[in-house]
């Protein structure tokens, strides 16, 4: 999910348009985490991470790729330096954050993935607390408090449940969604200079050819050749999964302001849990439920900050 300026305040709406932003963001929230059940289907065929985000990121580059050339033909070119930044965000943002939560998620069950993906803002609160010197308010800490928490009470299930090596893929996880926190923070004043669309065409396009070029390195090319269910999966994964969620992100940022969106945005966790138990028998039980509870409200809590 990518962070843009808001757009019109809620408020100002007409109450069709606000409920078809809300829709946007609710469907593009739901077909994000969706990815997580895809890439645990996908693991069924015996593929490893790196062939997955192999594929899915073929499937899905040559939209970005397109829209990149698009505004490269439309806009003014870019300095030399920002050319640099974009790379690296790229790097950080979608090559390292997808590659480790989709290792972290080869040994732990998609809800608790979702959630703690789902810590992304209480990392970029943290970040600029720590480093940047940023006061902290009561009511942050207490909805950083409530969120982990709730993680704490997710992950203590799984582990007693035996749920793979729970330990190693919740610290892969976490290591995803500080990369992406990093990467919300430096793309903070880029995309206001150069706008949401281009920054995210541009910084996708870094990071498929990364995890292209990752696979061709370290696998060899005959493990492209993959049953058919792999080819629909990574299909879906690609364009389901991971270009429509980033458009209609934008799309429901422009219409209802970042803040009503990503407030939308919070029915995820929710989506992945009941996915998980359906496609993937995965058990839902309360200790899952209130844990994910506590973690929407702590996320809610931060959510209504200026």
């Amino acid at each position: 999910m990518t962070t843009t300026q808001a757009a019109v305040p809620a408020v100002s709406l007409p109450r069709s348009a606000l409920v078809a932003g809300l829709a946007i963001a609710v469907a593009g929230a739901v077909l994000f985490s969706t990815k997580a059940v895809l890439a645990k289907l996908l693991y069924r065929y015996h593929m490893d991470a790196v062939t997955l985000i192999a594929f899915r990121m073929l499937f899905s580059l040559p939209v970005f790729a397109a829209v990149a050339l698009w505004k490269m033909r439309t806009a003014a070119p870019l300095s030399w330096s920002d050319r640099w930044r974009l790379v690296g965000l790229g790097l950080v943002g979608y090559y390292l954050s997808s590659f480790l939560d989709f290792l972290g998620l080869q040994y732990i069950s998609v809800g608790l993935e979702r959630l703690i993906l789902f810590l992304t803002p209480t990392f970029v609160l943290l970040i600029t607390g720590f480093f940047f010197k940023r006061r902290i308010s009561r009511a942050e800490w207490l909805a950083l408090a409530l969120s982990y928490c709730g993680i704490v009470l997710v992950f203590v299930h799984d582990l007693n449940g035996g749920a793979g090596s729970t330990v190693i893929g919740s610290l892969l996880v976490l290591g995803s969604a500080s990369s992406y926190a990093v990467y919300l923070l430096g793309s903070g004043e880029m995309v206001r200079r150069i706008g949401s669309l281009r920054l995210v065409s541009y910084a996708m396009c870094v990071s498929s050819v990364a995890c292209i070029a990752q696979f061709f390195l370290l696998r060899p090319a005959a493990m492209l050749v993959q049953p058919m269910p792999v080819y629909w999966l990574s299909l879906a994964n690609g364009i389901f999964c991971t270009i429509l969620p980033v458009f209609m992100t934008m799309v429901s940022v422009q219409r209802i302001g970042a803040a009503t969106a990503s407030q939308a945005g919070m029915i995820g966790p929710v989506s992945t849990l009941f996915l998980g138990a359906i496609v993937l028998g995965e058990a839902i039980t309360a200790v899952q439920l209130a844990g994910t509870a506590l973690v929407l409200g702590g996320i809610y809590m931060l959510s209504l900050k200026k």
